[in-house]
């Protein structure tokens, strides 16, 4: 190679400052200031050369009137998908830019893909709904019934839209009983499908909750089109606590209204649902109160006429004859009993009043009483019963009927 002036480029430069890239090498270098230099992206465009492979990756490629960007999706994400790509299909993707190395080509890593245009919406919202409902998940044999008392409700919403406002105004004025859990997310855009879906699993794991309240207010098919993702049917098939779908205006409906147990066609809606009024609980306990004190008051009725004709038959005439019989012969007995427990009682208390009596005789006390004493060594507190039990100069105590005195050897006789 040389310069304008006949010079070889490669003279004008030292070799030992030459800093010689592999293509490999300089493929890496560009992949990465591209990942680092560009954070994950929307675009835009109208998707051209589509393919399917054999391994469920899409190949693809976004163009417009002056470009075209090769793109592929990995089957781990384009499975969900509520819709099916073709050519001349304009979409929205979201995702990474970055290099194919062995080719050589940069291209967009798709995380997530949309159509745009209401009559590709409308295709893809078809095309699920008609998928799901094949595969079982409209089945009303598996929807859950509603709990007609709950006491916790988890809520599946943004934590600041107006949805969740209304939601928790309506059931502090109807069940101010209630606790209310909710689990914020976001209800647009994207990654919001799988954070919903991800939400109803956190419940279902952890939760404790005996109905769940998916949804979000009002807005346009894009906004809303969350709630038509094949990840968000699933969770909402596979939950174990009941779902009441509360997504948008009373004409909106997606498909998680027709996997969910219980459509409402609004969050206000759903809160009316879900919990019964205290006003209309307390009118259904007065009149069951009053359903049961009248069914009682009725059977005892009943029972009374039929107690009448039984007492009135001879079949009951008889019995009580016979009863007045061994009633008496019951106040006999009785009377004999009393008079055998009397004279018992008094040969036993005449025996007890003769044991009390030696009892008494024996009684230390009693024999002090008598004018005796009782002498002890102060030194071991003995009892003295001989005298042989004392030395000359020790002490003692003598205790008498009343109070004792202390005093001291001096003579001690066998």
């Amino acid at each position: 190679m040389r310069t304008q002036e006949g010079i070889s480029f490669f003279d004008e430069i030292e070799p030992s400052t030459w800093r010689v890239y592999s293509v490999y090498e300089l493929t890496r270098e560009i992949k990465f200031a591209l990942e680092t230099g560009f954070p994950p992206i929307f675009v835009e465009g109208e998707i051209s050369n589509f393919k399917r492979h054999t391994s469920g990756h899409f190949y693809f490629s976004l163009k417009d009137s002056e470009a075209q960007l090769p793109c592929v999706m990995w089957k781990g994400r384009n499975m969900n998908l509520a819709f099916q790509p073709q050519d001349g299909m304009k979409v929205l993707a979201f995702g990474q830019l970055t290099v194919y190395e062995r080719q050589g080509k940069y291209q967009l890593d798709v995380f997530s893909l949309r159509p745009l245009g209401t009559g590709a919406l409308q295709l893809a919202f078809e095309a699920l709904k008609k998928k799901l409902a094949e595969e079982g998940l409209f089945d009303p044999a598996h929807k859950k019934p509603i709990p007609e008392f709950p006491e916790r409700i988890g809520i599946v919403t943004s934590e600041s839209g107006a949805a969740i406002r209304d939601i928790l105004q309506i059931l502090k004025r109807r069940a101010p009983w209630v606790k209310m859990i909710l689990r914020p997310v976001r209800v647009q855009g994207i990654g919001a499908a799988e954070e919903i879906a991800a939400a109803i699993d956190e419940f279902n794991e952890y939760g404790n909750v005996d109905v769940l309240i998916v949804g979000r207010g009002g807005g346009s098919v894009e906004d809303l089109w969350v709630f038509n993702e094949e990840i968000v049917a699933r969770a909402i098939y596979r939950s174990r606590i009941p779902i009441i779908s509360a997504v948008g205006h009373e004409i909106d409906f997606s498909i998680a209204d027709f996997v969910a147990d219980l459509r409402a066609p609004t969050p206000s809606a759903a809160a009316e649902l879900v919990v019964k009024d205290k006003q209309e609980i307390e009118d259904r306990v007065q009149n069951f109160l009053r359903r049961m004190y009248k069914r009682v008051q009725t059977e005892l009725e009943l029972y009374r006429e039929r107690i009448s004709r039984i007492q009135k038959s001879w079949a009951m005439r008889w019995p009580i004859e016979k009863i007045r019989e061994y009633r008496q012969r019951i106040d006999d007995l009785c009377q004999e009993m009393e008079t055998l427990l009397t004279h018992a009682i008094q040969h036993h208390r005449a025996g007890c009043e003769t044991l009390y009596g030696k009892l008494v005789s024996l009684n230390p006390e009693a024999v002090l009483r008598r004018g005796y004493s009782i002498t002890f060594r102060v030194r071991d507190g003995r009892i003295v019963s001989k005298s042989s039990d004392l030395e000359i100069e020790e002490r003692v105590r003598i205790r008498f009927a009343q109070g004792t005195a202390q005093g001291k050897i001096e003579e001690i006789e066998p």
